[in-house]
């Protein structure tokens, strides 16, 4: 059996945030045929794929996947179930934003069998989440966490991100701190990124805000890495630290080069070296998968070159490369041709080798980009 992954986007919000570009609409008012039109295309997706697959992760991603009702969750999951071999141990994870949730409704998503769940929180600071335009308060993303300790969560991850506009390393250390108080087995950090098309993106291009500068993003990153660390977080991903145990099963899927499934508007899929994309418009995904089952516009098959380089950067971006299945898969050339570069970044400590492995340092993490960028050069 091959083991792989599913993604499902649920594009709905109640505020479009400042800084995000993933995409997201704020009207509700065609959940029930969007909710249809998933299925559909889950079922024209499973009688292609199906066979010989054993799913082993769910993502619910976004948008805002808790704005859904549990019974419709407990639906898609049926769904998924009865068109798929479903693992009986699947990690099934719900994205949820702090004031979506109530212990209720906590508990719904649980009963509904989602085991995981991850609360886009970004900030414990009231005036960086004024700044981020989140609908939710400090308290607010606090009693979150605890309610869904309460439900019956064992697997929480919150989501934070660093480097916003004057953020001082005080106030970054002071949300790290305030995070792992909390019941959380799981944290991603990020560093605020500027994406096209944001209103965050305009308002730096019209002088509105200044970013800080990378050398200071760099500084944070590391202040991260080392108070996490010295917490019991095993940073196992450039972004992700996690307690022993609760490293994301879905995440290391994607950064292993395994393969998956996406549905919904804007969601990509990656099965037999050939990769596939979704139209982003919700109006657009609702009537191509009404007229042919499902919302591809996109594609592309992956040369062998493609996939080795990919499958070294998601690799040394986790965890590790795993050099005997990369000589099974690609052979030992290119690891020949960068002897000496590989030596290079052992030696000063940015890359670690033992028989097996082939990763990266906290301290190579910190330039983990320019390090990819000359080992695939």
């Amino acid at each position: 059996m091959n083991d792989t992954s599913i993604y499902i986007h649920i594009p709905f919000c109640r505020h479009k945030c400042i800084y995000c570009d993933f995409y997201s609409i704020i009207t509700h008012g065609n959940v029930n045929q969007y909710l249809n039109a998933l299925k559909k295309e889950i079922e024209s997706s499973a009688a292609e794929f199906s066979s010989g697959r054993k799913i082993t992760t769910i993502f619910f991603g976004g948008g805002t996947p808790s704005l859904l009702e549990p019974k419709q969750i407990e639906e898609l999951l049926s769904h998924l179930k009865n068109n798929f071999d479903v693992a009986i141990d699947a990690e099934i994870t719900l994205e949820t934003n702090p004031g979506t949730v109530d212990e209720k409704k906590l508990n719904g998503f649980l009963s509904a069998g989602v085991n995981r769940i991850s609360i886009g929180i970004q900030t414990f600071d009231d005036d960086e989440l004024k700044f981020l335009t989140r609908i939710h308060t400090k308290q607010t993303a606090i009693e979150a966490v605890w309610l869904a300790k309460k439900a019956g969560f064992k697997n929480i991850n919150v989501d934070l991100i660093f480097n916003l506009p004057k953020q001082t390393k005080e106030k970054w250390l002071l949300n790290l701190q305030t995070a792992i108080t909390l019941p959380v087995t799981h944290l991603s950090a990020y560093s605020l990124i500027l994406e096209r098309g944001t209103i965050l993106n305009k308002l730096v291009l019209d002088k509105k805000i200044i970013l800080q500068d990378e050398d200071y993003d760099a500084e944070l990153y590391e202040l991260t890495i080392d108070f996490l660390t010295k917490n019991n977080f095993i940073q196992y991903e450039v972004s992700n630290f996690a307690l022993n145990g609760f490293a994301c099963k879905h995440n290391l899927a994607y950064w292993r080069h395994k393969e998956y499934l996406g549905f919904g508007p804007s969601a990509h899929s990656f099965i037999n070296g050939k990769r596939w994309w979704n139209y982003s418009p919700l109006s657009f995904y609702l009537a191509s998968v009404i007229k042919k089952g499902n919302a591809i516009i996109g594609e592309e098959q992956l040369s062998e070159q493609q996939l080795k380089e990919e499958f070294i950067m998601l690799a040394l971006r986790s965890n590790g490369l795993n050099l005997h299945e990369f000589i099974k898969t690609f052979g030992v050339e290119w690891l020949e041709s960068r002897k000496v570069l590989l030596n290079k970044y052992t030696e000063n400590n940015f890359l670690q080798k033992n028989e097996a492995t082939l990763s990266l340092t906290a301290k190579g993490y910190a330039v983990c980009d320019e390090i990819l960028t000359n080992l695939l050069a």
